[in-house]
């Protein structure tokens, strides 16, 4: 009877939004592979190796990115589950660059200071 009178489905919230159709998650799927395709095509090139792990990084959050938001449709849901699971992602993130900037910053000193 729902259907009829134009309200949404039980059960389905106010952000609920339509999944997407098998041609977007193929276009996805295609999306990934290139990405995996240009991962792996970085790691062999030489010219990319003073920008090796930086560009790892960057194609490697690209590739989580499209898994997180379509697979695991977070696209979809909520903006509360985006936030619940984004920001500690973020703090993550922060915490990780914080720590390899200390650890860097640590062995090119002591280094510095062992050369003269």
């Amino acid at each position: 009877m729902s259907e009829q009178s134009g309200e949404p489905p039980r059960g389905a919230g106010p952000h609920e939004h339509a999944h997407p159709d098998a041609e977007t998650y193929l276009r996805v799927a295609a999306a990934l592979v290139v990405l995996t395709v240009l991962e792996v095509g970085v790691f062999y090139v030489p010219a990319f190796r003073p920008v090796l792990v930086p560009t790892l990084l960057v194609l490697s959050a690209l590739k989580f990115s499209l898994v997180v938001l379509f697979y695991m449709h977070l696209k979809m849901d909520s903006p509360f589950f985006s936030f619940l699971f984004g920001a500690p992602l973020l703090l993550a993130t922060g915490v990780l660059v914080a720590l390899l900037f200390l650890f860097f910053g640590t062995l090119t000193l002591r280094g510095a200071a062992g050369a003269g």
